[in-house]
């Protein structure tokens, strides 16, 4: 294809524009399907490790100061990232609790 001439300018840009069309057909309904499945309860994404009262009980350990965060994470036999992950989600999750009494 040659986009030196019209000609081929225009068969360009035609490709391009179906293309992008299809992109958005696709785009569109990946979004219906994720829709659909939320409406009907799934939810996407990896399943945490721990679970509630794991957290509960991590969240303790660490607030007491006693033991080290490397030591909680042997424990529960994950990593130091996943501890410090943890506790702010359920820092968060108690925030939004609080706001909503």
């Amino acid at each position: 294809m040659d986009t030196n001439t019209p000609g081929g300018v225009l068969v360009f840009n035609i490709f391009s524009a179906l293309a992008q069309f299809e992109r958005d057909l696709i785009r569109e309904r990946t979004m219906a399907g994720l829709t659909a499945a939320r409406a009907r309860g799934r939810k996407g994404g990896r399943p945490y490790k721990l679970s509630d009262k794991d957290v509960a009980m991590m969240r303790q350990l660490y607030d007491s100061r006693t033991v080290t965060v490397k030591e909680i994470a042997a424990r529960f036999n994950v990593n130091r990232s996943t501890i410090y992950k943890a506790i702010g989600r359920a820092g968060k999750k108690e925030e939004r609790d609080q706001a909503s009494i």
